[in-house]
């Protein structure tokens, strides 16, 4: 029985595999909304300084990464300088981030196909909250969870190559729409800039900016399946590539939907960017091409956050926080089996609950990601004043206490304006019943760990 994960991925896997888990389906699905929010200018800027405000929170990950290559990731971090109930419920909070994203994408991929062939929603089985479930949107749901579990028991490799692959398409795609909004818009669709006051434009844009940038910190699950003989700068590479190219991706999605279109048209629109593209071409063709890209964007997503999630459970496994068996690994993929099995059949029930109920849990994984980043730069200040004689902090310059406490003060910001009764968006009742529901599970789980 093997007690070590596979040792495969080089720096593009790990760039693949951080961007995928960033960039879904919310630039066609959410448009809309970050429109909404912001305006084109105000939703661009929001998303700009979020990956600004980011930059030293992705250096401490690749700091941490390199002192301590665990797939624990937070949990493991804050294990160092904090108790391991506080460990244990750090990394728990932020595996709902991750997790979240596999249901949420599944559901996705119904709606998206629903919009290509209508007839998908020609028989509702059941409602939940008044919102229609439709049988042939839940198998399309079901079918690709299935699929990717499958992808992910087989073997790291294996979902390495399809992230590549699926990345790669993605890439070619949006260069070719952002090209052709270059061509074909005009300036006067890009007016008016904010949709309100510009600071609150930019504010309400950024209080969603950790759920959507949420990935480039994955990069640290997957550290015990690295090549041997890759560097260890390459993981600060692959973070500081996926962290640049998602924001990028998203700056330019908007600036492309509200330079091809008049963008106050698109508000409250499904699919607003298929429709900027349609409108301002004056052809079908275009919507085909988004939809495409959109459903290749949403397996990548699916299965990023899908392979850190499942290296997160087998981490708890191991260290004793839950049951033991979800830390096995297959004798012959090298893969947590139990662990993606359970992710898997986690991820269907979820899609049985149907988007109603998964609106709150993705509004609470905006803050979980936060919170995550917060405790990481927490930790490692806390460990380089009060425990800098352990090895693991050895060599803490002034230097990175100074990024790691820029990165603490931004993630604390990021958390509280979902706390704040104050701040626009904060977090409503079912927010905070979806959050409560998380962590109870989290404690049951640990309740039944084996006791030492």
């Amino acid at each position: 029985m093997p007690t070590t994960l596979a040792r495969k991925l080089r720096l593009h896997d790990y760039f693949a595999l951080a961007f995928g888990t960033m960039i879904g389906t919310g630039w066609l699905v959410l448009m809309d909304d970050w429109l909404g929010r912001g305006g084109p200018l105000g939703a661009i800027l929001g998303f700009v300084l979020g990956g600004i405000i980011l930059l030293p929170v992705g250096y401490v990950y690749g700091q941490w990464v390199l002192r301590l290559p665990d797939a624990a990731g937070e949990a493991a971090y804050t294990a160092q300088v904090f108790p391991p109930i506080v460990s244990y419920f750090t990394g728990w909070i932020m595996l709902l981030a991750y997790f979240i994203v596999c249901p949420w994408e599944a559901i996705a991929l119904g709606k998206i196909a629903a919009y290509i062939f209508p007839q998908l929603d020609s028989i509702e089985v059941y409602r939940v909250t008044g919102q229609p479930v439709f049988l042939w949107r839940l198998v399309l749901g079901v079918a690709l969870t299935i699929f990717l579990t499958a992808i992910n028991y087989r073997g790291i490799r294996l979902s390495a190559n399809f992230q590549k692959g699926m990345t790669s398409i993605v890439l070619l795609i949006f260069v070719a729409l952002v090209g052709i909004s270059a061509v074909r818009g005009a300036p006067a669709n890009f007016h008016p800039v904010f949709h309100g006051a510009p600071l609150v434009s930019i504010f309400l844009t950024l209080q969603i900016v950790p759920y959507f940038l949420t990935g480039f910190e994955s990069v640290p699950k997957y550290a015990e399946e690295a090549n041997p003989d890759l560097r260890g700068k390459t993981y600060m590479t692959a973070i500081a590539m996926a962290l640049g190219v998602g924001v990028t991706f998203y700056a330019l999605s908007l600036a492309a939907v509200a330079y091809i279109a008049p963008w106050p048209s698109l508000l409250g629109k499904r699919f607003a960017t298929a429709i900027a593209f349609e409108h301002g071409l004056g052809a079908h063709w275009p919507v085909q091409l988004i939809l495409v890209m959109a459903m290749f964007g949403l397996f990548q997503c699916f299965n990023g956050n899908f392979a850190a999630s499942t290296r997160m459970i087998f981490a708890f496994s191991r260290n004793g926080s839950i049951p033991a068996p979800l830390a096995r690994i297959h004798p012959r993929f090298q893969t947590p089996n139990n662990a993606i099995l359970i992710l898997g059949a986690a991820t269907l029930v979820a899609v049985f609950l149907g988007d109603a109920l998964l609106v709150p849990v993705t509004e609470v994984g905006s803050a979980a990601s936060a919170f995550g980043w917060l405790a990481s730069c927490v930790a490692l200040l806390v460990g380089a004043g009060w425990k800098s004689a352990l090895p693991v902090f050895a060599g803490v310059t002034p230097k990175l206490k100074i990024i790691a406490t820029f990165g603490a003060i931004a993630s604390f910001a990021l958390v509280a304006m979902k706390f704040l009764p104050i701040a626009p968006g904060h977090f409503t009742t079912a927010e905070y019943l979806a959050l409560a529901f998380w962590l109870v599970l989290g404690a049951i789980l640990h309740a039944l760990r084996p006791r030492m």
